[in-house]
């Protein structure tokens, strides 16, 4: 039986093919809303040391150039009036 992500639940993995301070530390998936997302997790730190989590997530069904992976000026509506 494959496993089936629960709705607004989300896993994350270390990145052992980390290679470079741009790359995640982890990466994974969530279910938010019903829309599946790829979930990638930096692990920053403070001027006072603390560590915190930074986040981003992508839509799986996104495509490259398209609003959910850094959109391009084509990618807006021309219509805005201003």
């Amino acid at each position: 039986m494959a496993y089936e992500q629960k709705e607004n639940t989300g896993s994350l993995f270390r990145n052992d093919k980390r290679e470079k301070d741009t790359h995640p530390n982890a990466t994974g998936s969530a279910v938010i809303d019903g829309v599946a997302y790829w979930v990638s997790a930096w692990t920053k730190e403070t001027k006072d040391g603390a560590k915190w989590q930074s986040l981003s997530f992508q839509r799986k069904d996104a495509k490259p150039g398209k609003p959910g992976k850094r959109g391009t000026v084509e990618d807006f509506d021309s219509d805005i009036p201003f």
